[in-house]
């Protein structure tokens, strides 16, 4: 049986960039790189659709502004535990019961255009 997320409504964050230390090697701790962050929001916002009010539904600028300033003030090692970070900070959203967050690191790998973790959490 599928699940009911599945069918549910999204609102979708694309293409955030932010810059931060992320990385194991020496000079990666040293410099700020560039992460651009996907974020896919499970939500139940048929109401908002009907009121028309933000009180309604997911506040995206906030959520957007939060997940900046997590990212902005982190410096971990692996990409698995900021996209980890991120997701729980998007899951205390009441209306949000699901998310999807991937994380791309750019110029990771040689040849490679970027590298990317997607992780998926659900309440």
């Amino acid at each position: 049986m599928e699940s009911t997320l599945e069918h549910s409504d999204k609102i979708h964050i694309r293409d955030l960039m932010v810059r931060c230390i992320i990385g194991i090697n020496e000079e990666e701790r040293e410099k700020k790189q560039d992460v651009i962050i996907n974020i896919t929001l499970y939500c139940d916002i048929r109401k908002a659709c009907r009121t028309d009010s933000i009180k309604d539904s997911v506040n995206y600028k906030t959520v957007k502004k939060d997940v900046i300033s997590l990212v902005e003030n982190s410096s971990f090692y692996l990409l698995e535990r900021l996209a980890e970070e991120v997701a729980a900070l998007c899951l205390k959203e009441s209306l949000v019961k699901k998310v999807i967050v991937t994380l791309d690191k750019p110029g990771a790998l040689r040849f490679a255009r970027s590298v990317a973790v997607e992780i998926v959490r659900e309440k």
